[in-house]
């Protein structure tokens, strides 16, 4: 480490004075390539030797670019967040500790008694059974006590706040007011660690804008400042003096309640390693107190999401006047999401931002699974151009494929009201220790949710659905993982801000399109899965109505692609699993019919015949005509359509409506839709044995309907009865 601060001090210093000369450009010169050359061989054994992390990509200018520049960025092997180059060890810190009481005795007093004090409190609630009853009392006491204790004790209350496996509601509600709220530390040490970490005066490279930081936390404080060199206005973000010590001292500490509170839960009968859960936090903590590694995080969250989501972007870093205790980036002018007076004076669409904020959220934690764990209005700005910016990117999480893929289950579970296949998932991802007896979770599960899951979906409250899940996962033996906790700690603040922004918003209505479009559109098993469950009954028989929901939900997806969709459905539809959903979707066909005209049965007929001698262009403009005239009815043609064919066909049944609407939204017909996507694959239905054997079913059967019809007719029987359809 003091090999690479002493390297890193010296190159640093010359490159910065790319800023302090005259005002080019704002993008400094490459450097040379012996300049690389040798930084290079320095930071690869310093990395090898200490921190094992991969030296494979490195910054320049904020972007990152191989064979230039000095910093390595800090992705490890494997690492799907970036590395701290200090990792949080535990072990070292016992050790180092330990043999300097003077340092850790009185903080020791400082923490542990108060924190004892409301301990004893509960333990004597528990005792004489007034706990229930004293609950909300004790929570207050709690966040009293944790806010007079300092950053690291107030950012592992907030970090607790989301650990509904570990603390009742009443605790969780109060422990989510915690704030940052700590006093600015002087400008003179903050200028002083600029100095230091740069190898330059402050006052050559940078230009104060006012005397004071815009922003301060428990980290670091922000100040505005324009760059001598080129003129850019900059937020520079400096890291409180001894930040990491005061920090190490406060987790040393922590670690040592822990394991009273391991010996509390015990008797407790709760299965509940506190102190691994302070190992987990002091990992967390860590990665905030390396800049680098925000920067890496915040170039790699641009590269993910700026260019997939609209109007997203994120700041550009400075990264020459970049280190672990100083942050440069772009600054934005911008307001917070809930300046309601900034919204109404730029004329902005709150739905559309907070569309624009849930669309991109779902990506991050659903889709590539590197996501910002901590979205709270400080964190976001919205310029005037209507754009949403992402800043502060210390708190990152990733989850997994299967992870992410679990996630979207349990939601098919509820909703599905699949409590036995919810227990058994959440065991399979290791919320609930092997051994441990499902059916009272699932029987607590059936009991609880159904009061919060009863409403509409446009209705649904993301932080009732919790708080019953939290609830009970509190009072069985549930163990969350990181990955888990961060997601919902995510969402949750994510409908908070949501509904201050717009009021009627609702983070599952609005995230329900794009878990639809991922379950239509994604060929991972899970997935597959996860629609099978959604759109077909256990006997195979096909739910057109939530089949057609899923449809009509998927396509208000950015990015959806309805012919992903048709081709995973036809994919589906030809494989062994969907030999009971195509004789189903004959079976329909074939029922539907019997109540229309003899000009829509020909069409029909057209269609299959088209099928059956593997002619797709006729097939697609066939199945075109009929999605029209089941149409009939619907849309601003609805009079003309009536006065055409009101002598050609009645009313089509309901359930052949609902085939029309489903052909819409499969792509025949739409502003959105392209017609030469259906050729490959009706080609390759066409092309299907099984689907020209069953096409050639329907041909014979709508035949036989088409003759009795004729018959009828001739000799002046009356037209057969319709069927009822459901």
């Amino acid at each position: 480490d003091d090999t690479y601060s002493n390297y890193h001090s010296s190159s640093r210093s010359s490159k910065t004075s790319a800023f302090t000369s005259s005002k080019s450009t704002a993008t400094t010169t490459s450097p040379s390539s012996s300049d690389t050359t040798k930084s290079k061989s320095i930071d690869d054994d310093t990395y090898s030797e200490t921190t094992k992390t991969v030296p494979d990509t490195y910054w320049y200018n904020g972007n990152l670019q191989k064979g230039k520049g000095d910093y390595v960025t800090r992705w490890a092997r494997g690492m799907k967040v970036a590395e701290p180059i200090r990792k949080y060890d535990p072990v070292a810190a016992e050790k180092l500790l330990f043999n300097q009481p003077t340092k850790w005795l009185v903080r020791n007093i400082q923490i542990g008694l108060p924190l004892a004090t409301w301990a004893v409190g509960v333990i004597y609630d528990i005792s004489t059974d007034r706990e229930e009853e004293n609950r909300k009392n004790r929570a207050r006491q709690l966040l009293a006590t944790i806010s007079g204790l300092g950053p690291a004790i107030i950012k592992g209350g907030q970090a607790l706040a989301s650990r509904s496996d570990l603390m009742p509601s009443e605790y969780l509600e109060e422990l989510q007011k915690l704030q940052d709220d700590v006093p600015r530390f002087e400008n003179e040490l903050a200028f002083d660690t600029v100095e230091e970490e740069l190898g330059v005066e402050f006052d050559s490279v940078f230009e104060l804008i006012g005397t004071d930081p815009v922003a301060a936390a428990s980290i670091g404080q922000v100040y505005k400042a324009r760059l001598r060199g080129n003129g850019d206005i900059v937020a520079l973000k400096i890291q409180r003096p001894k930040c990491e010590e005061v920090i190490a001292l406060d987790l040393y500490v922590l670690r040592w309640w822990s394991g009273v509170a391991n010996i509390l839960t015990t008797l407790l009968n709760r299965d509940i390693d506190v102190q691994n859960i302070i190992d987990d936090f002091g990992e967390l903590i860590y990665r905030e107190l390396d800049y680098v590694a925000e920067a890496a995080n915040a170039q790699r969250f641009s590269e993910l999401y700026a260019n997939q989501v609209k109007d997203v972007f994120v700041p550009k870093v400075y990264s020459e006047l970049t280190t672990s205790k100083v942050l440069t980036m772009e600054w934005v002018e911008g307001f917070r999401l809930t300046d309601n007076e900034s919204l109404e004076k730029y004329g902005l669409d709150r739905k559309k931002l907070v569309d624009t904020l849930v669309q991109c959220s779902l990506r991050q934690i659903l889709g590539n699974g590197f996501f910002h764990a901590d979205p709270h209005a400080g964190n976001l700005l919205v310029v005037p151009d209507g754009r949403l910016c992402y800043l502060d990117f210390g708190m990152m999480s990733y989850a997994g494929a299967s992870q992410r893929n679990g996630f979207i289950l349990a939601v098919v579970h509820i909703v599905n009201r699949d409590w036995d296949e919810l227990v058994s998932m959440y065991q399979r991802l290791g919320f609930i220790p092997e051994g441990t007896n499902l059916k009272p979770i699932a029987i607590a599960l059936e009991k609880s949710l159904p009061d919060a899951l009863n409403s509409d979906i446009s209705e649904l409250n993301f932080k009732n659905v919790v708080g019953k899940l939290g609830d009970i996962m509190y009072t069985y033996p549930f163990s969350l993982p990181p990955f888990y906790i961060s997601i919902i700690r995510c969402l949750g603040v994510l409908e908070g801000l949501a509904i201050q922004v717009d009021p009627q918003a609702r983070i599952i209505s609005e995230a329900y399109p794009y878990v639809a479009s991922r379950v239509l559109t994604d060929t991972q098993g899970e997935l597959q899965e996860a629609l099978r469950r959604l759109a077909l009954t256990s006997d195979g028989k096909v739910r057109w109505n939530r089949l057609e929901r899923l449809l009509s939900e998927a396509r208000e997806s950015q990015g959806y692609d309805v012919s992903v969709a048709v081709s995973s459905l036809t994919d589906y539809l030809i494989s062994d699993d969907g030999e009971q959903l195509l004789n189903d979707f004959a079976d329909q066909i074939v029922e539907g019919v019997d109540n229309l005209s003899t000009e829509t049965i020909s069409y029909i007929v057209e269609a299959v015949r088209a099928l059956a001698i593997k002619d797709e262009v006729a097939a697609v403009k066939a199945f075109r005509t009929l999605e029209t005239i089941l149409q009939a009815g619907e849309g601003n043609n609805q009079e003309i359509l009536r006065e055409h064919l009101s002598n050609v066909l009645p009313d089509p049944t309901p359930s052949m409506r609902q085939f029309g609407r489903i052909t819409t939204l499969l792509g025949a017909r739409g502003s959105r839709s392209d017609p030469s996507k259906l050729i490959p694959i009706v080609r390759r239905l066409s092309q299907e044995p099984k689907i020209q054997r069953v096409a050639s079913e329907i041909l014979a059967r709508l035949g036989e309907l088409m003759l009795s019809r004729s018959l009828r007719t001739v000799f002046g029987l009356p037209p057969k009865e319709r069927k009822n359809s459901t």
